[in-house]
């Protein structure tokens, strides 16, 4: 397991230890939790946009039917 140094504003720290001795849990657990749960998010939203951007590239888009059919089934304005 590494170690890392970060600087968090005061009212941020705060917090930490508030939660900290609410859960029982300290301040590093919940803050690389926290930073795992970021990375987990941040990941699947780049792979996905990569995902789209590959599509996009390929000419893979929505036919007007598949926009049709959405739009009925989902109702709104799909135009």
């Amino acid at each position: 397991m590494s170690v890392m140094s970060m600087r968090l504003p005061d009212e941020a720290m705060d917090r930490l230890g508030d939660l900290a001795k609410a859960t029982g849990r300290t301040k590093s657990f919940l803050a690389g939790q926290a930073i795992m749960e970021f990375l987990e998010r941040e990941s699947w939203q780049v792979n996905e946009i990569s995902q789209a951007l590959g599509e996009a590239d390929a000419g893979d888009f929505a036919s007007d039917q598949e926009i049709e059919a959405m739009h009925d089934k989902w109702g709104g304005n799909a135009r």
